[in-house]
Order: C-alpha cells, then structure tokens, then sequence
C-alpha cells in the first residue's frame, strides 16, 4: 500500500507539473494566407522561431484573402481570436481605422529601425513584411518567345486562353495601375479611363477572371496559355513545374504589392505575438523566406543571396510605378464600378 501510495503521489505531481508546462506555454494564433504562401512561410519563420522560443507556439491559421480576414477581425473584435495578421496594405488601412490593430514601431518590436522607409505606411497600425509584383505568366509548351508587353494578352491568337485575377482582386486593379502610367495618364486618383480601356482590350481573350484554383496551375496545366500573376508564386512554380511556367517583366513595368504584419488589439497573444512579430522582421527571417519564395525583403539590413535577389523586383526598380495603394483604396470603387461596365460585359 505505502509503495502504491508513493506512485500516486508521483503520478499527481507529474501531472502538476506537466499542467504548469502547458500553462507557461504561451500561443500566438497567426492569420496569413493558405497553400504555398502557408507551406513555405511556416518552414522559413514559424518553425524556426518555435525551435528558438520553445515556450511559444504559433498556430497557423489560413484564409483565402485579405478581405476574409478584415471579415473576421470584424466579427472577433469583442473577443480577439488571432495575435498577428499577415494581409495585403490596403486592408490593412481599413483595419486600422476600425481600430483592429495596435500600433507597431520600435518601443515594442525593434527590428522595425532596419525596414526600408517604403516598409513604413503612413496611417497604417502595421509595417509591411514583404514586397511583390505583378508579372506575365505563361505556359512555355504553347508560348516559345516570351511576351514583352502586357498588351500582348490582347492578341488573337490567345482567345479564350488567358486567365487573370481580376478586380475585385488587386491584380485586376494592379494591371489598371501599369496601363493607366503606360497610356500616359498623370494622375490615376482622379481618372482611370485609360487604365480600363486596357484590360476591355484584353476581355475578348480572356477565359476567366477567377481562375481555379489559382491562375498559375490553370497555365501550368495547359487550360490556359497566358496571364497575369505575383512573381513570389510565378517564380515558386517556375521551379515545380520544371519551366512549364515562366514570368517576365513587360516593357511598361509593374506594381509592388504589399504585405503587412499586424498585431491585433486586444488578442491573446500579447507579448508572444510582438516576439514573433520581431522576429518575421529580423534579417534571419527575412532572408529565408525571399530565398524561399522570392518576395522582396522589407528589412533593408538582409544579406539574401545573388540568385534570390535576382529573381525578386529589387534590380528592376526602374520599371517598378509607385504608387500610393492607401490613397487609391479611396477610389477603388468607382473604379471597380468602371470596371463591371467597360471590361466584364467585354469578355468571352
């Protein structure tokens, strides 16, 4: 009885002290986009993180877009259920101003001091944590030169073979932004028309404005010849698919899309999410996943490789357009009214 005695006594302070294990262990639940951008950021950050910061587990929780997730801070805002949010800037603003987010900068997450200024949004609670671009994507079986203007989605010969993301997506209104500058418009805040007549050009040719499940496995596949992509993933599958899938960068440039990393207000994380939030920041981090998956980094201070750099925007800066994505989120109504009566009613 007595040597039965001593096993329960251990048996219960092992289950104490394994109880105070999972106590002391904190979670940091963080929204970010699903599928490849979830595969190989989990790899590049999250998991080396976790291996540093034992103590700390993130959880990875994916949604489709950056307006699913406004959606669902909105919905929680009562009772946060995320700590950190990865999504595209312009929904970021409009988080902001809802108050959704707490205000990122030094005090709280240092690695902010080595960001490039662009990282910095005015007017925005967050900082951004990666930089893209909208590249030409095509299939090399039934493509053999590669494109070199945007415009050439509008050729005949591609009818009914050309798929792009279209608006209410940001690329649909990325590719309204390079054409409005190619046409020569001056200031796309107070018209767009040149930029919407460019993808009414291209509507005859397309086959789906909403390629499933993304638009680079419907070129890769062979449904489709041609379109329009992020570079991160265009370059991604270039690999995969052993060239089937290339990008180029047209004559009249491109955009950079941005993402920025936010710590929700009031979310259970707290500490545990400015921590990890740093450390998606440091060069560490930021290195590993642009040789990952060929963003642009944002922490000006990360030493990435040659090959990596290479195939990100940052050495073609000359053909990338600025532009101030807060200032059009102000507009992009009237633009995406613009866009359902002169390009949707244009296509196959």
């Amino acid at each position: 009885m007595k040597a039965g005695a001593k096993i329960s006594i251990g048996a219960v302070l092992a289950a104490g002290l394994l109880s105070q294990t999972a106590v002391a262990q904190q979670t940091v639940t963080l929204m970010a986009y699903p599928g490849l951008f979830q595969e190989r950021y989990t790899k590049a950050v999250v998991e080396p993180f976790m291996k540093a910061n034992p103590d700390i587990k993130v959880e990875y929780f994916p949604i489709t877009n950056s307006a699913q997730m406004l959606g669902n801070l909105r919905a929680q805002k009562a009772a946060p259920q995320a700590d950190v949010v990865i999504m595209d800037v312009s929904v970021s603003k409009a988080a902001t101003d809802d108050k959704l987010f707490s205000k990122i900068d030094e005090k709280n997450v240092p690695n902010v001091a080595e960001l490039y200024p662009a990282a910095r949004i005015p007017d925005v609670d967050g900082v951004a944590v990666t930089f893209d671009n909208l590249v030409l994507i095509y299939n090399t079986d039934v493509v053999k030169e590669p494109p070199k203007s945007w415009m050439d989605l509008a050729d005949k010969k591609y009818a009914g073979k050309v798929v792009i993301p279209g608006m209410p997506d940001i690329q649909g209104l990325s590719l309204v932004m390079i054409m409005e500058r190619a046409r020569g418009g001056t200031d796309y805040l107070k018209s767009m028309d040149k930029g919407i007549a460019a993808p009414g050009e291209i509507a005859p040719n397309v086959q789906t404005w909403d390629p499933r499940p993304e638009v680079y496995v419907t070129i890769i596949s062979g449904q489709a010849s041609i379109g329009a992509g992020w570079n991160a993933r265009a370059q991604v599958n270039t690999d995969t698919s052993n060239g089937e899938l290339k990008a180029t960068l047209p004559v009249e440039g491109s955009v950079f899309q941005i993402n920025t990393i936010n710590q929700v207000a009031n979310g259970p994380g707290k500490d545990a999410a400015a921590k990890f939030i740093n450390y998606a920041l440091s060069q560490e981090a930021q290195k590993a996943f642009t040789e990952s998956m060929f963003y642009a980094p944002t922490n000006a201070k990360a030493q990435i490789s040659e090959a990596a750099i290479g195939r990100t925007a940052v050495k073609s800066m000359d053909k990338v357009i600025p532009v101030d994505w807060i200032a059009v989120a102000k507009v992009r109504e009237p633009i995406m009214e613009q866009w359902r009566r002169k390009v949707i009613p244009l296509s196959r």
